[in-house]
C-alpha cells in the first residue's frame, strides 16, 4: 500500500507535502524557559545574531491574557539576494508554544513551532519548520540545505541565550 502525504490548502489546491522542506531541531539550553521564550519573541533583535537576517520590523504586538500576538517582517538574504516575508506569530502562554505562519512574501507556505520545556535551570526547546517557497527552483535548492540552515539558527539562539545570561557552555 502506497501512502501519499497530501494536504488541501486554504484555496483548495492539493499540495504534495513530500516536496516541502521540513526540518526539526531539539536543544537543551542553559537558561530558564521564560528567558528563552522572551529571546525568541524579541524579533527586533534577530538581525544582531541570526545568520542571514538583515532586518526585522514588528508591526503589531498584543499581549493578551493567554497569548501574545505579533505581526512582523523579516528580511533574509546574503549579498545581492534578499527577500522580506511577513509572519503571524502567536505565543500560547498556557502551552509554552510559539506558532508562526506566513502572511506575505516569497513563501507559499510557512509553519514553524517552538515548544519549550523547563528542566531545572535548563530549557529543552524543539523547533520544527515546514515551508515552501513560491519559486520552485529555489524550493528544491533550499530542501537540500535546510537542515544545515536550521542548525545554524538554533546555534545562534543558543549562543545568544548564553551570552545574554552570562552562562558558560559546558
Amino acid at each position: 500500500l502506497h501512502t501519499m502525504r497530501m494536504m488541501i490548502s486554504k484555496n483548495c489546491k492539493v499540495i504534495d507535502l513530500k516536496s516541502m522542506p521540513k526540518a526539526s531541531v531539539k536543544r537543551t539550553i542553559n537558561c530558564k524557559k521564560k528567558e528563552l521564550i522572551e529571546l525568541v519573541l524579541d524579533i527586533e533583535k534577530y538581525p544582531k545574531f541570526i545568520p542571514y537576517c538583515i532586518d526585522s520590523k514588528v508591526y503589531q504586538r498584543d499581549n493578551k491574557e493567554n497569548e501574545i500576538l505579533i505581526v512582523a517582517d523579516l528580511t533574509i538574504g546574503k549579498g545581492p539576494f534578499k527577500d522580506t516575508y511577513k509572519s503571524d506569530v502567536k505565543f500560547y502562554k498556557d502551552k509554552d508554544l510559539i506558532y508562526v505562519t506566513n502572511i506575505d512574501g516569497p513563501l507559499k507556505h510557512l509553519e514553524n513551532k517552538w515548544n519549550f520545556k523547563e528542566l531545572g535551570n535548563q530549557t529543552e526547546v524543539s523547533f520544527d519548520v515546514d515551508f515552501e517557497l513560491k519559486n520552485r527552483f529555489l524550493n528544491i535548492v533550499m530542501t537540500k540545505s535546510f537542515q544545515y540552515g536550521l542548525n545554524k539558527i538554533a546555534d545562534a539562539f543558543e549562543e545568544q541565550a548564553n551570552k545574554n545570561l552570562n552562562n558558560i557552555k559546558n
